[in-house]
C-alpha cells in the first residue's frame, strides 16, 4: 500500500510538471509556477506558526519561569523592525524550496538542487511571492549628506548597499555545506570530508578548549583590552538567529525533543562528558537568520552596517535610531533613563520588551533591561558599563558643541556629536587596539599608513571574521571585578562570578554603576589565551545557567556555528592567507609549535583539513608582541583594512574632518573617554595595557583632552560655512 500512495503521489506531481523545457534532471520536465507558488503559500503558513508559537512559548516561560539558556541567547539575538521583515521573507523563501525539495526527492533517483528545477521567471515570481524581492531594490538616490546614514546606505556611492545593515555577510571563500545548498557540515553524521567524519563541536570543546587548572593572567594586556574587542566586535556584525524554535515542516520544539530539523542544529553530546551524562540530552542552537538573496547558495544576514561607526550607540536601523533620540528639546541629546541616575550621571534608558530577561536575575530589584543601539547591551556588565559611558560622551559633545555653536540646530548637533564620536571610535580601534592586538609584523601588512577612501574596496563584513573575531572569548576572565576608589575589592567582596552576572542590569542600578567595574576592567589582567587554558568554564559549562535546563557552551557554539554557515575548514583558511596547509602530524605540530596538541587534533579530525576555523585560530601560538596567530591575524587584519579603506567617512580620509579635528582626534584616549563620563579621578595613560594601581595610574588631568574649539563655527551661515569646510567630501 506504502509503494502505490507513493507512486500516486509522485503521479500527482508528474501532472503538475510543465512540458515545454527539459529539466537537467533524469529528462523530468520543471514545474509548473501555480504548483510552486503553492508551496510558498503553505510555507508562508508554516513559518507564521512557528513565530508565533515561539514567541507565545517564550511569553508562556516567562510567567512560569522556566526560560532556558538557549532561550536567552535567542532573546539578545533576536532581529527587530526591518531586519525581521527581511529574515521572515528569507525563511519564507528556504522553506518553500524546502518543501519543493521534499515533495519532489521521490521523482529523482539521486541527489538534485531544486533551484536547478526552477526557470528564472519562476525564481523571480517566487522572491516577489515571499517578499524578498523588495529586499533587493534598486539603488536609492544618494544625496551629498556630510553625514553617514544610520544604515550605512551611500557610504558607497557607485555601490550604495556596499557595508549597509541588512545585507548579506561577504565571502572571501565559497561556502562550503553538506548538500552544496544549506544544509551544514555535520548534519548527517555519518558524511565524511577528506576521508574522514567531523567531530561533534562539544567532543571537541571538551578536548581541546577545558582546562580545570586556575587561570593564567597576561601580564601585559588589562581586562579593558578584552571589552574593547567586545565593543567593536558589537558595531560591527550581529547574526541574529532565525525567530523561531520549532521546526518549520513539523512544528516540533528543539529546545526540548533535541531535533535536527530547521532551524534547529543541536549540539550532540558525546561518550563521557564531564557534565551531561544524558546522551540523549543536547545542548540546544537554533540556525543564523538567512539573508534574501539572488542564488540558492544560504548566505546568513548581518544586521548591523559594516563601518566602525558607533552604531552600537546610534543603531543600524532609523527606527531604533529615532526612538534612541530625545525628542524633548533641540539639543541633539541622547534620551537617557528617567527612573535612576548613576550618582547624577546618566544611565541608559529602559527597554520596554514585554519580555525581559532582566527581571528574571532578580524578580524584586524590578529592573529591566537597558536599551541601546545594539540588543546586546545587557549581556554583562562591562559590556553595559561601555554603553552608558559613550552615551555620556554623545550627550557630552553635544551640550560642549551647542555652547560653541548656539545658532546650530538639534539634527545638525545630533550629527556633529555622533560623526565625533564615531570618530573616536576608530581612532581607538586603529591606533591603539590593534597595533596591540595584531603585532607589528601584521600590521605592516594589513594596516600600514592610511592614504585615502578608496571605492572599489568592499567593506562588506565577512562571514568568516564573524567567526574569527570571536577569538576574544578566550581571553575572557571567570570573574567580574568591581573596585572602590581606592582601586580595592568594592565593600571587601569577592569578586562575582561572570554567570551570575549575565542580564543582571540590576547589579549596575543597585550596586554602585559603572564606575567600579570599569576600574575592574582597567586595573585586572586579561586572561591569556593559552594552547593548555582557551576557554573557563565560566562560559564553557556555564553560559546563561542562570536560567535554568542546562547551561551552554560557548566554544562548541563557535564551531557549531562556523558549520552553521557553511565556512571552510582550517587548511582553506591558511591556503587564502598564504600560509603553509599542514597535511599531517609532524606539519601540524610544526605550525602549532605543540605536539600533544597536534595529536589531539588528528584523533579528534582526521585531517588539519577539518579543523573549525574557531579552534583552529585560537589554538595557534601568537607572536610575541601580538595576542593572535598567523591565521587570526591574515582574517582579522584584512577585515579591518577593508572596513576603514572602504569607509568614504572614516576620519582620516580628507574632507571627512578638518586638519584641526584630526589632529585634536588623534589625542583621544579611551582613558579620557573614562575621565570625563565617570566620577573616575586615576587613570592609566594607556588603559590597554597591564597596568598595576597606583604605580601606572596618574590622575585625569594628566591625560590629553578632546579640544572642540576646532569644531566652533565663527562664521554668521552656520551650515554654508560647515559644508564648505567639507567639500572635498562631496
Amino acid at each position: 500500500m506504502r509503494t502505490i500512495s507513493t507512486l500516486l503521489g509522485s503521479m500527482v506531481i508528474l501532472a503538475l510538471i510543465q512540458t515545454t523545457r527539459t529539466s537537467f534532471y533524469d529528462g523530468v520536465e520543471e514545474l509548473e509556477t501555480p504548483f510552486i507558488l503553492s508551496c510558498a503559500e503553505e510555507a508562508k503558513h508554516l513559518v507564521d506558526v512557528a513565530y508565533k508559537h515561539t514567541r507565545q512559548s517564550l511569553k508562556a516561560k516567562m510567567k512560569q519561569d522556566t526560560v532556558s539558556p538557549s532561550d536567552v541567547m535567542s532573546f539578545f539575538k533576536q532581529p527587530v523592525a526591518r531586519s525581521r521583515t527581511i529574515i521572515r521573507a528569507a525563511d519564507y523563501m528556504g522553506t518553500t524550496l524546502q518543501l519543493l525539495k521534499e515533495k519532489m526527492q521521490h521523482i529523482y533517483r539521486r541527489p538534485f538542487n531544486v533551484t536547478d528545477l526552477l526557470t528564472p521567471e519562476q525564481l523571480e515570481s517566487l522572491s516577489k511571492f515571499t517578499g524578498c524581492v523588495h529586499q533587493n531594490q534598486p539603488p536609492p538616490f544618494c544625496t551629498d549628506s556630510l553625514y553617514r546614514t544610520i544604515t550605512g546606505v551611500c557610504n558607497n556611492r557607485k555601490n550604495p548597499f556596499l557595508g549597509s545593515s541588512n545585507q548579506a555577510y561577504g565571502r572571501w571563500l565559497p561556502a562550503e555545506y553538506e548538500d552544496g545548498i544549506s544544509l551544514p557540515k555535520g548534519w548527517n553524521e555519518r558524511r565524511t570530508y577528506s576521508g574522514f567524519r567531523l567531530p561533534l563541536a562539544r567532543e571537541v570543546s571538551n578536548q581541546i578548549a577545558r582546562f580545570t587548572t586556575n587561570v593564567t593572567l597576561d601580564q601585559r594586556r588589562a581586562l579593558i583590552f578584552m571589552q574593547w574587542g567586545q565593543w567593536t566586535d558589537h558595531d560591527l556584525d550581529l547574526a541574529p538567529e532565525t525567530p523561531a524554535k520549532t521546526t518549520f515542516l513539523q512544528g516540533v520544539d528543539c529546545d526540548h525533543s533535541c531535533a535536527k530539523a530547521p532551524p534547529c542544529f543541536p549540539l550532540k553530546i558525546p561518550p563521557n562528558d564531564p557534565r551531561i551524562r544524558n546522551r540523549n540530552d543536547c545542548i540546544p542552537l537554533f540556525r543564523s537568520a538567512p539573508a534574501c538573496t539572488v542564488g540558492p547558495v544560504r548566505e546568513q544576514i548581518n544586521v548591523l552596517t559594516s563601518f566602525i561607526d558607533a552604531s552600537q550607540v546610534y543603531g543600524s536601523d532609523d527606527r531604533l535610531a529615532f526612538i534612541l533620540r530625545n525628542h524633548s528639546n533641540q539639543l541633539g541629546m541622547l534620551a537617557v533613563n528617567t527612573r535612576f541616575t548613576d550618582r547624577g550621571l546618566a544611565f541608559l534608558p529602559f527597554d520596554t520588551m514585554p519580555e525581559d530577561f532582566c527581571f528574571l536575575t532578580n524578580r524584586t530589584s524590578g529592573i529591566p533591561c537597558f536599551l541601546s543601539g545594539d540588543p546586546r547591551t545587557s549581556e554583562q556588565p562591562g559590556l553595559t558599563a561601555f554603553h552608558t559611558m559613550f552615551l555620556r560622551e554623545h550627550n557630552r559633545l553635544a551640550t560642549e558643541l551647542k555652547r560653541l555653536n548656539p545658532q546650530w540646530s538639534g539634527e545638525t548637533i545630533y550629527q556633529e556629536a555622533r560623526k565625533i564620536l564615531g570618530g573616536i571610535a576608530q581612532k581607538i580601534t586603529y591606533k591603539d587596539y590593534l597595533p596591540l592586538l595584531l603585532g607589528s609584523q601584521a600590521m605592516s601588512r594589513f594596516l600600514p599608513r592610511y592614504r585615502q577612501y578608496n571605492e572599489s574596496v568592499d567593506p562588506t563584513v565577512s562571514n568568516v571574521f564573524s567567526l574569527a573575531y570571536r577569538f576574544a572569548h578566550a581571553s575572557i576572565q571567570p570573574f567580574i571585578f568591581r573596585l572602590d576608589d581606592r582601586f580595592q575589592q568594592q565593600n571587601g567582596e569577592s569578586p562575582v562570578l561572570l554567570h551570575q552576572t549575565f542580564f543582571s542590569s540590576w547589579r549596575i542600578v543597585r550596586e554602585g554603576g559603572i564606575d567600579p567595574l570599569l576600574r575592574g576592567l582597567m586595573a585586572n589582567r586579561a586572561k591569556m589565551n593559552t594552547q593548555k587554558q582557551i576557554l573557563t568554564d565560566e562560559l564553557r559549562e556555564r553560559l546563561f545557567k542562570l536560567f535554568k535546563r542546562i547551561g551552554l557552551d560557548l566554544g562548541a557554539i563557535n564551531m557549531q556555528r562556523g558549520r552553521d554557515h557553511g565556512l571552510p575548514g582550517y587548511n582553506a583558511w591558511r591556503r587564502f592567507c598564504g600560509l603553509s596547509q599542514p597535511r599531517n602530524l609532524d606539519e601540524l605540530a610544526n605550525v602549532l609549535q605543540n605536539r600533544d596538541l597536534a595529536r589531539k587534533f588528528i584523533n579528534l579530525y582526521g585531517t588539519p583539513n577539518n579543523i573549525d576555523i574557531w579552534i583552529g585560530g585560537v589554538a595557534e601560538p601568537f607572536a610575541s608582541d601580538a595576542r593572535i596567530g598567523p591565521l587570526l591575524s591574515c582574517l582579522i587584519g584584512k577585515q579591518f583594512q577593508d572596513v576603514r579603506d572602504g569607509d568614504r567617512f572614516y576620519y582620516e580620509n580628507p574632507g571627512v574632518f578638518t586638519r584641526n579635528q584630526i589632529q585634536a582626534l588623534e589625542r583621544v584616549t579611551l582613558s579620557h573617554i573614562i575621565c570625563k563620563n565617570t566620577r573616575i579621578t586615576q587613570v592609566p595613560r594607556n588603559v590597554f595595557l597591564g597596568n598595576s594601581f597606583p604605580q601606572d595610574f596618574v590622575n585625569c588631568n594628566q591625560i590629553p583632552a578632546l579640544d572642540l574649539t576646532a569644531w566652533r563655527n565663527r562664521t554668521e551661515n552656520s551650515s554654508r560655512f560647515h559644508k564648505g569646510d567639507n567639500m572635498d567630501l562631496l
